[in-house]
């Protein structure tokens, strides 16, 4: 990936320009210290001046008043705020006109900033001063003061906290009095500028040190650059939060999140002392300190699948390889490109108008329709179908261009919504809840409506990351996901009335993956790469889990590495500086996967003979329990060596009914209150007291013989019996009540 950078031969501009705002993909304001607003028009490369402000404004800061999120018809914003060196901020209108003017700060007002709905407005100045302010122009309160300028302001995500500079420190301060202020030292020099995206929830950083650095919202460092030749006078957020740019004299810098550089471009602007991304993502304009406006497009961004390559080699065209018979095809659009993904043979690519849907097989026919909104901001395939999230909602496609549906819930906010926060299977829809994040809303594919009772999938810590499985049957539909303290659960997405469990996978795990053609799970724990060949061991047999992990160690992946993808049995990981690791895994846990599916229960065990590794036995023991085989199941657990579990399977085969060996099954995977549904559903009461008898739930035994009227005295001749054994008196009230009944009579 780099920049492709223009620039125009003669300046616009007669004096240093100091900011620069979109208003839509294709449509930037410069203000510069010659007083002038010009406005750019990018499709017919047109410049045209808006207003000349008076001679004692020198603007320092703009920034566009919030498209209203969710509205169709005001697609692009009508008003900005500039702030500039008299100490006013101004509200000017698209059009030039100067609506209010309003005395806000003593000396400079260096920074003004929108929040996310448009509701409030902060401002920062030469004064030390931080102050809120309403859409129209009063003053609501002084949020802070220091002895400092703030030379950057930035909201935090819900519009609740502020993030701001006091030299060479960050501090972010709830807008809520008496809450706590967080603080840390950020540079060694003065900190010139921050931001702070909404969808990743990180912060950038930039200072006279010469370096920029990225922390996560506790204020933690993620990362710190090589010092530069020069301080780094402006740093910006990619809307979707996967890039940002960094400017500095002659330099212009295009970084992923965590840090690292995809370019570094030297054009001739003198220091870039603002950057603005544009709405879609796709380029940035830069204010110079050589009187330039600096524009620079995002290219040669490039997608992989199995042995397909594909390359965004201009702004409206895309190459496709294929690697196998070095095959290429040139892909032409009408319109830019905004974002693609390229996955189970498909490649989605959405242009600022229409959305394309090639097949691997044919790249000659794409099917295309028109899009509602715009400017998607994610894309996500399953199988079957694919997800398209934009500012006004989140929309399935089938891949042969067919709308099925758009799931809503209560205040969702589609803009701040990434790879990590929503999922997509064949029949579920998983997405994180940005309101309540221990929340998770699950909604049916087909109908977009909210799956099984409607019932919400709540984890008792906030979760970071969520991943629905791929395959299989729609009942046995799975979900994992990572939570504040890095453990990896699983949870049964179905939820008809049973609370179902979420269970713990693993600790410290980063970042995690499902394999795209079977149900095998691999994540990055500590300091392990770790694959679970079958995550729902978990729910059959607990103890033969670590039988069924495969690991190696991940120290050569270096600190905060990320797993790209998990395609056949190839994981992709990207480490912390940029590069990519490809590791391969055994292919036979997938093929056990496809027997086992296909009921081939024969060649499962041939193929773990063939094999001779544990692992493959212990997976294919818990698949046989899980599938009720119970044949297949004692090969397996004899091949493990776990005897008492081949004798109790033994004992299974022999029970004389139907239904008792379908409970012993249930009470071998440790689902006792199930397995005794099953019995009493029979009529087997006796058996049901038996099996609470065996496993000492005495006061259910006796519920069960009380509520039946059946064998009551058996229960309590065990009880007596226990007692005896071990030399204890009863004490339990329930007995003595019925032991004193059964002697009156």
């Amino acid at each position: 990936m780099r920049l492709k950078i223009s620039l125009l031969k003669e300046p616009k501009h007669q004096e240093l320009v100091s900011c620069v705002g979109w208003t839509t993909a294709e449509e930037l304001y410069s203000c510069s210290d010659d007083h002038q607003i010009v406005k750019w028009n990018l499709l017919t490369s047109e410049t045209s001046q808006i207003v000349k402000l008076p001679d004692d404004i020198y603007p320092i800061d703009l920034h566009w008043f919030p498209k209203s999120l969710g509205v169709k018809k005001q697609t692009q914003a009508e008003s900005f705020v500039l702030t500039s060196s008299d100490g006013k901020f101004h509200l000017i209108s698209k059009l030039g006109r100067v609506e209010k003017s309003v005395e806000a700060h003593c000396g400079a007002v260096l920074a003004g900033r929108w929040n996310y709905e448009g509701t409030a407005l902060v401002t920062v100045g030469e004064d030390g001063q931080i102050k809120i302010w309403s859409k129209t122009g009063m003053l609501r309160s002084t949020l802070a003061q220091q002895g400092t300028p703030v030379y950057s302001v930035a909201w935090g995500p819900d519009s609740e906290k502020v993030l701001y500079t006091a030299g060479k420190q960050l501090i972010i301060k709830p807008l809520q009095p008496n809450a706590k202020v967080l603080q840390w030292k950020a540079h060694d020099g003065i900190i010139l500028k921050v931001d702070w995206n909404s969808v990743n929830d990180l912060i950038l950083s930039a200072g006279e040190d010469c370096k920029y650095k990225v922390w996560d919202s506790y204020g933690r460092p993620l990362y710190s650059s090589q010092p530069h030749e020069h301080p780094i006078t402006s740093v910006a957020w990619a809307p979707d939060g996967e890039l940002f740019a960094v400017g500095s004299f002659h330099t212009l810098r295009l970084c992923d999140k965590t840090g690292w550089s995809y370019a570094l471009e030297k054009p001739n602007t003198g220091s870039v002392v603002n950057i603005a991304w544009s709405i879609d993502g796709t380029q940035i304009a830069g204010a110079c300190g050589n009187r330039h406006v600096v524009f620079a497009h995002v290219v040669e961004q490039c997608w992989e699948w199995k042995n397909f390559q594909v390359t965004l080699t201009k702004r409206r065209t895309m190459q496709v390889r294929n690697v196998l018979n070095d095959a290429v095809d040139l892909l032409e659009f009408r319109d830019r490109v905004i974002k693609a993904s390229l996955n189970y043979a498909h490649l989605v690519v959405s242009t600022s108008l229409q959305c394309y849907v090639f097949s691997t097989k044919n790249w000659n026919t794409p099917l295309i329709f028109d899009l509602k909104e715009g400017t998607v901001s994610l894309i996500l395939q399953a199988e079957r179908h694919f997800l398209l999230v934009d500012g006004g909602g989140i929309y399935l496609y089938s891949y042969e261009g067919r709308f099925i549906s758009s799931p809503k819930f209560p205040g969702m906010r589609t803009d701040i919504l990434n790879a990590q926060t929503v999922s997509l299977s064949n029949d579920t829809i998983a997405i994180k809840d940005k309101a309540d994040e221990k929340i998770i809303f699950l909604f049916e594919t087909s109908t977009g409506k909210p799956l099984g009772d409607g019932k919400l999938l709540s984890h008792k810590n906030e979760i970071l990351e969520i991943a629905l499985d791929q395959k299989g049957l729609t009942n046995d539909r799975k979900i994992a996901f990572i939570d504040k303290n890095r453990d990896l659960c699983i949870t049964s997405v179905k939820r008809f009335g049973k609370e179902e469990q979420i269970v713990k996978l693993g600790t410290m795990v980063h970042t995690l993956a499902w394999n795209d053609t079977c149900n095998i799970l691999c994540g990055l724990q500590d300091t392990r790469f770790t694959v679970w060949y079958y995550p729902n061991t978990v729910y059959v047999d607990r103890d033969i889990l670590p039988k069924t992990l495969y690991e190696r160690d991940a120290s050569e992946f270096s600190k905060n590495p990320h797993i790209v993808s998990f395609v056949g049995n190839q994981v992709t990981i990207r480490r912390a500086d940029g590069s990519l690791i490809h590791i391969s895994i055994s292919p036979y846990p997938a093929i056990l996967h496809e027997y086992v599916s296909s009921s081939k229960w024969e060649d499962a065990v041939r193929l773990c003979r063939f094999v001779k590794e544990q692992t493959m036995w212990a997976c294919l023991a818990a698949m046989a329990v899980a599938n009720r085989d119970m044949t297949t199941a004692e090969i397996a657990y004899a091949a493990i060596g776990e005897i008492d579990k081949v004798q109790y399977i033994n004992s299974i085969k022999d029970l004389p009914s139907k239904e008792s060996k379908m409970a012993h099954i249930l009470m071998f995977s440790g689902n006792i209150q199930e397995a005794e549904m099953v019995l009493l559903q029979a009529g087997l009461v006796y058996q049901a007291i038996q099996i609470n008898i065996n496993l000492y739930n005495w006061e259910r035994a006796l519920e069960l013989a009380v509520k039946y009227k059946t064998h009551v005295d058996t229960v309590l001749a065990y009880r007596q019996k226990f007692l005896e054994t071990f030399g204890k008196q009863e004490t339990n009230k329930r007995y003595l009540q019925y032991a004193e009944g059964n002697r009156r009579k």
